[in-house]
């Protein structure tokens, strides 16, 4: 894991071309890299990157809290960016290269959220897709986040049969990703950590926390 902020990138960092992320002002960069067993294949991936339901529950370390705690309160697919209607989870043909995908998720810090999620590659050993916030993020009302400024990208790739790597980047940008980069660096990790752990069939709550 390794987390930058707007305090130790250089002036004229900008966002590797692959994420297809433009430069943003303030940024706050958490990246984990892994490597983890899985013998469902990439549709069993696909499968659990549409099952937005099962992301309900995903427990995390709370630094604050010094405790697991339910990151995820309640999670669901909907059917486009402007609707708080359910729809059932997104189907593994529907995870393939080219579709935007919306889903609604309320986390216990910043309230309910509708995301987009792009799907960007979907091969047999290959899997890349993006997720940013297509509404604003408020905390007590306040808003901190506007649409776009929470983005994330995962790559997972086949190394073996059965054993598969993965690297996922998340950015924030504006004056709030700044601020709670600084005061909350080993949060961020534990959040971007969970999701980790959850695509990889591993216990969120397992035994030690990336961070504490």
């Amino acid at each position: 894991m390794k987390v930058w902020n707007a305090s130790n990138l250089e002036p004229d960092w900008k966002p590797p071309a692959c994420t297809g992320w433009g430069a943003s002002d303030f940024p706050t960069i958490v990246a984990v890299s892994a490597r983890f067993r899985f013998t469902g294949g990439a549709d069993g991936l696909r499968r659990r990157i549409g099952a937005v339901s099962e992301t309900n529950g995903i427990l995390y370390w709370s630094v604050t809290q010094k405790r697991w705690q339910k990151l995820i309160v309640d999670a669901y697919a909907s059917p486009g960016p402007d609707s708080n209607r359910h729809r059932p989870d997104f189907s593994v043909d529907e995870i393939s290269a080219g579709r935007t995908l919306f889903f609604q998720q309320e986390d216990n810090r910043f309230g309910k959220v509708i995301y987009r999620m792009r799907i960007r590659t979907a091969s047999t050993g290959r899997l890349v897709f993006d997720i940013e916030n297509s509404t604003t993020i408020r905390y007590l009302l306040i808003p901190l986040f506007e649409p776009g400024q929470v983005q994330s990208i995962y790559y997972l790739e086949q190394e073996a049969a059965g054993l598969w790597r993965y690297y996922g980047i998340m950015r924030t940008s504006g004056k709030a990703g700044g601020l709670i980069a600084e005061d909350h660096e080993a949060s961020a990790i534990n959040r971007a950590v969970a999701f980790y752990r959850h695509l990889a069939g591993i216990p969120t709550d397992q035994e030690p926390p990336a961070s504490r």
